[in-house]
């Protein structure tokens, strides 16, 4: 709706992912420790005194499960910590490090002893992690999913943790979160033991927040003074270098053929020179930026406007 009326959308896609990251390792160590279970017995008044069940991270083997930007990082970080490095990712990812890259999913849940999620939102990831998976995981493994809440079967992770089978889990994300604070907490995992639950707050410290704000509010700033669209999640991503002494027609339009010949074909009409163009299209959308002489007459800006294409037209002066 917000692109039909030219308005971009930003996000920041890679502002929160150390926060991510810093979270992720602190809960792998924290269940390898058992910390969990020796603080609450500890709030209980139960001294518990004892090296049963705790681990060093350093040795184990780390399956990462989705290697973007915050699978990538995490496996830099674990790699610094002496974890050895696995990873699976449905598209072709070059390994960072000594990292090392699984052909299928099984063969990750086979080589490792802990396995965490870092996939994206897409559709067909609902239910992606779920009996199956949890049983081919190696005996006394830990789990984490940190990505999105509909990816992993809860009732599953309840069952294999209750078993024996999965040692601790720390989730981030959940199918049904609460709209806001105060409001109930529901989940099949709330009561198990070394089971860390955390009410969505992976990307949420305040570092991450200052840079999201930052980041955004940026890729507004070149939007208003430039036109520049790139990393737009609704519009066509465009950035043209601004020309000097130039004034810049940024102009929206529905992707169809023949447009940017019209556009061009009205300004040579008008003796308009061009001095630089950029044209992206995205979908039913197309997005144009012209850098013209500063010359041109009115006309020219209600012909670009008439065209049945046009969704929205911009002129933006240099300075």
């Amino acid at each position: 709706a917000a692109a039909k009326r030219g308005v971009p959308v930003f996000n920041a896609p890679f502002s929160n992912t150390r926060s991510v990251v810093e979270l992720a390792i602190a809960e792998i160590i924290s269940m390898a420790r058992r910390l969990p279970e020796k603080n609450a017995k500890m709030h209980q008044g139960v001294w518990d005194k004892s090296a049963k069940g705790a681990h060093e991270v350093r040795g184990r083997k780390l399956g990462i499960v989705g290697y973007g930007n915050i699978g990538t990082q995490l496996s830099v970080i674990a790699e610094s910590l002496g974890m050895t490095v696995y990873f699976y990712d449905i598209a072709d990812k070059l390994a960072i490090g000594n990292a090392r890259r699984c052909s299928s999913l099984e063969e990750l849940l086979e080589s490792v002893e802990t396995v965490t999620l870092h996939v994206d939102g897409r559709s067909g990831n609902h239910g992606f992690f779920g009996e199956e998976e949890f049983a081919r995981m190696r005996p006394r493994s830990l789990f984490l999913n940190l990505s999105r809440g509909f990816v992993v079967d809860h009732a599953a992770l309840r069952s294999h943790i209750e078993s024996g089978h999965i040692a601790g889990a720390a989730i981030d994300v959940f199918p049904r979160e609460p709209k806001g604070n105060g409001e109930e907490f529901v989940s099949e995992l709330r009561g198990l033991s070394n089971v860390i639950l955390t009410p969505h707050i992976g990307g949420s410290t305040e570092e991450a927040q200052q840079d999201i704000g930052e980041f955004v509010s940026g890729k507004l700033v070149d939007f208003a003074e430039g036109g520049a669209t790139s990393m737009s999640v609704n519009m066509p991503g465009v950035a043209l270098p601004s020309a000097p002494g130039t004034h810049r027609l940024v102009h929206l339009h529905q992707n169809v053929p023949g447009v940017l010949a019209t556009i061009n074909r009205v300004l040579a009409d008008h003796g308009v020179n061009v001095e630089g163009q950029l044209l992206r299209t995205r979908d039913d959308l197309g997005y144009v930026i012209t850098d013209i002489v500063p010359a041109y007459s009115d006309e020219v800006l209600d012909q670009l406007r008439a065209m049945d294409v046009t969704i929205r037209l911009r002129t933006i002066e240099s300075e």
